[in-house]
């Protein structure tokens, strides 16, 4: 699957240090584009803008899901205003990357920012809220779950342990029976885990499992950076391809093979169709997903 953009993130893997990245700017201003999901559901992308933001207009306000890269904050902003002239009152950030929280930094100070709390520990650590006096931080956080309003504008927030990072929040709109799953289900390929924020090849199917599982009456999902929805029946796939992935991987560390050999040998299995088979180099790659697994082992 291509990508959006690849994450700008706090991270050293392999001897790669990426404290420091800064992502690509795009070409030109920001264009943000729109797609209608369920009446008042939108998903918000831009070409460079890294990941799908989802506004949801209840009665007294705008919820926003994830302000993608630095400098996208005000374009979500401004197209916001085309869709409705309600004010934005929250803004949910699934996890703590660069190219899903940057844009905090531009939204007024009157809006409540929530964050499951390991995100936010992994926030305080992001130069670009250091850059702007903590602007954009996360005010409110939680541990498991959250409920923030009722009835057809309530959207419960859950947490069910790691995966792409420590604090993968899962975003959950009830009443239009929609999830924002952020990039514990980027797509429909082999996820990135970013260990230095926590996150976990060895509980990433387990994680995936529970959330399928404990999240009812979803039928729709927002994913990270696939340019559309998938269902809640690709969830259980997408959790069978990890521990497919898993067993393979765990069979590769107990082989005693180097990562960067035995990470050659890793191939999509025939029955994923529609899967990718590219691998990003961010994190290590597939051979710094091995080393990963074999830290977490050794605990």
């Amino acid at each position: 699957m291509k990508r959006a953009l690849v994450l700008g993130v706090l991270i050293a893997v392999g001897g790669l240090s990426l404290a420091a990245y800064q992502p690509p700017q795009q070409q030109g201003p920001p264009v943000v584009t729109v797609e209608k999901v369920k009446d008042n559901l939108w998903v918000l992308r831009g070409d460079g803008g890294g990941g799908n933001t989802a506004v949801f207009a209840t009665a007294n306000g705008v919820v926003v899901v994830d302000a993608k890269n630095p400098g996208w904050g005000k374009p979500i902003l401004d197209k916001i205003k085309e869709l409705t002239p309600k004010p934005v009152t929250t803004l949910i950030n699934t996890h703590t990357h660069g190219d899903h929280v940057s844009g905090n930094v531009d939204f007024p100070a009157t809006v409540d920012i929530v964050v499951q709390e390991n995100t936010k520990t992994n926030m305080e650590k992001m130069d670009i809220f250091k850059q702007n006096n903590n602007r954009g931080m996360a005010k409110r956080t939680f541990k498991d779950k959250m409920t923030i309003g009722k009835g057809a504008d309530q959207v419960d927030l859950y947490y069910f342990g790691p995966g792409h990072t420590n604090g993968d929040a899962i975003v959950v709109f009830p009443a239009l029976r929609t999830a924002h799953l952020g990039d514990l289900f980027a797509g429909k390929n082999l996820p990135l885990v970013d260990a230095a924020n926590g996150g976990s090849v060895l509980r990433y199917p387990e994680t995936l499992n529970k959330v399928h599982g404990g999240v009812k009456n979803v039928d729709t999902i927002i994913n990270g950076h696939m340019p559309n929805q998938t269902t809640w029946a690709d969830l259980k796939t997408f959790a069978e391809f990890n521990q497919d992935f898993l067993n393979w991987a765990q069979a590769a560390v107990k082989s005693g093979k180097p990562a960067e050999e035995a990470a050659k040998e890793w191939k999509v299995p025939e029955k994923y169709a529609g899967y990718s088979s590219s691998v990003s180099p961010l994190f290590g790659g597939l051979a710094g997903r091995l080393q990963r697994l074999q830290d977490e082992t050794k605990k």
